[in-house]
């Protein structure tokens, strides 16, 4: 079961006006199941993404970045489940291309406009035709207020699916923020194994909406870890309508700028969190902040050799208090001039060790009281300088083994 969440409402995702979405069973890998989502995009909307940088990476996310690329206005967006079309070849390349052709051919715009995205199984031929059958009722179901069926649309070992939105005041206007994302394991920073896609109807400027994607993906996709797996597939796309009827937004270092990035953040960072909750077998939600380094990478460095932790993620399963695991990740982290003798390490507020040593004061039926809890905070103070960092992860179960065993069958 996920670490305290739940399914979303419908009613609580607020539509994002310039966004239409519809969902439909294509039957891409099993019968019977929602697999096949499209957005529909007003004409103005911007939109910008951030892909995986696993150098083997999936067919749809090569011509993402392409038609990105390729200056043309985005508007519309396929998404399958249950195949990922990557180490697929040229014939991947061909096959993301034809979905995106038979898509652009009934909505009566250029290819150049689509963007394909794809999750599942690796190394197995896209089913082009079972996609291109089923588009026409996913664009007859198009609707505004389609984002819990989206989350829905594109779930794969995800046991719930993910979405959040979050409104906002700028200029006396309201402005929506609605977003959905799946991923459950192969999931690694850079990015996680993941596709998340974020809307809002704010009006700004199309460059910072180019910085945006970046900033937020950093902040929020970019410091979650399951089991250090960089996937092949992952993507996260920003699209703003600019149909709020406030003053167009032009520098993010503004009272404007700033409230829609918090609120952008505060979505991005619940829809990257709900995948670490929904982690594959997980039953603990682990933050891992690690304060007093020299710069924010050396936190980051600590903090995931920590959440990367084999021996560190199966303790947490078992509720053993075995915290030297912890410590011995700090020490191999890769700070080549790390003084140990710095070095306090909390559990929660349970202070377990001190100048590297354990704490005098500790005692082991507080640090399994901490444990036992569904939700855990380490937090190590490397005592080097003023950084701080977080990353967010999740222990390692028994369940995460027979999940992935039994994946294609």
């Amino acid at each position: 079961m996920p670490v305290n969440l739940s399914a979303p409402q419908a009613a609580d995702l607020r539509p994002v006006a310039g966004v239409r979405i519809g969902v439909a069973e294509a039957g891409v890998r099993k019968a019977n199941r929602k697999d096949l989502t499209v957005f529909l995009l007003d004409e103005g909307t911007t939109v910008a993404g951030v892909f995986t940088q696993n150098r083997f990476c999936a067919a749809p996310v090569q011509v993402c970045r392409e038609h990105l690329d390729g200056g043309q206005a985005i508007r519309a967006m396929v998404i399958n489940t249950g195949n990922a079309n990557a180490g697929t070849g040229a014939d991947g390349l061909a096959r993301a291309r034809a979905t995106c052709d038979a898509l652009a051919g009934q909505l009566g715009i250029d290819a150049g406009q689509v963007l394909p995205f794809s999750t599942g199984v690796i190394m197995e031929p896209l089913p082009v035709d079972r996609i291109v059958a089923g588009l026409p009722a996913a664009l007859a179901d198009a609707q505004g207020g389609h984002w819990a069926r989206a989350a829905e649309g594109i779930m794969t070992t995800d046991t719930l699916p993910k979405a959040f939105s979050r409104q906002l005041q700028i200029g006396g206007a309201t402005v929506t923020v609605t977003g959905i994302s799946k991923g459950a394991g192969m999931i690694r920073p850079n990015m996680a194994t993941m596709l998340g896609f974020l809307a809002t109807d704010a009006c700004i400027a199309p460059d910072l909406v180019r910085q945006l994607v970046r900033e937020l993906a950093d902040q929020s996709f970019n410091r979650v870890t399951i089991d250090g797996d960089t996937s092949t597939n992952d993507s996260f796309v920003l699209m703003a309508t600019h149909q709020a009827k406030h003053a167009p937004i032009t520098v993010l270092d503004s009272v404007e700028g700033r409230a829609l990035k918090a609120a952008l953040l505060e979505v991005a960072q619940k829809l990257a969190q709900a995948i670490v909750r929904d982690g594959e077998g997980a039953t603990k939600f682990i933050t891992v902040r690690v304060e007093g380094g020299r710069t924010g990478e050396e936190c980051r460095q600590v903090a995931y050799a920590i959440a990367h932790s084999p021996l560190v993620k199966t303790a947490f399963f078992a509720s053993d208090p075995n915290l030297g695991r912890i410590l011995a990740a700090v020490g191999y982290a890769g700070i080549v001039d790390l003084d140990q003798t710095l070095i306090d390490l909390y559990l929660d507020e349970v202070h377990v060790a001190v100048q590297g040593g354990r704490n005098p004061a500790y005692r082991e039926e507080d640090g399994q009281r901490v444990m036992q809890q569904q939700e855990i905070t380490v937090r190590v103070l490397l005592g080097r300088g003023q950084a701080a960092d977080t990353v967010w992860t999740c222990d390692l179960s028994h369940d995460y083994v027979t999940i992935n065993a039994d994946y294609r069958s």
